[in-house]
């Protein structure tokens, strides 16, 4: 029976600029935080008039936030 030579080896993938893993991470991070974020809200609002209302002015801040985050805005100046 004659021998048979392995089969060539398969050529290394090359790593793009495809970031999926990054852009995954980035969007549960942002919606970790979102949850988060309503959740304490929600807890502050029940103790009464004066904690809800500095609990929703907060919240909007950080909601406001994680969706510049989302959006990208400082991509420009990363990519430099």
């Amino acid at each position: 029976m004659a021998l048979l030579a392995p089969p060539p080896r398969t050529p290394p993938i090359a790593l793009d600029d495809n970031d999926d893993l990054r852009r995954l991470r980035l969007r549960m991070t942002q919606i970790l935080a979102t949850i988060i974020t309503v959740m304490v809200t929600g807890w502050l609002c029940t103790f009464g008039a004066i904690p809800a209302i500095l609990a929703l002015m907060t919240a909007k801040h950080i909601l406001v936030a994680i969706l510049v985050m989302g959006l990208g805005v400082d991509a420009q100046s990363a990519e430099r």
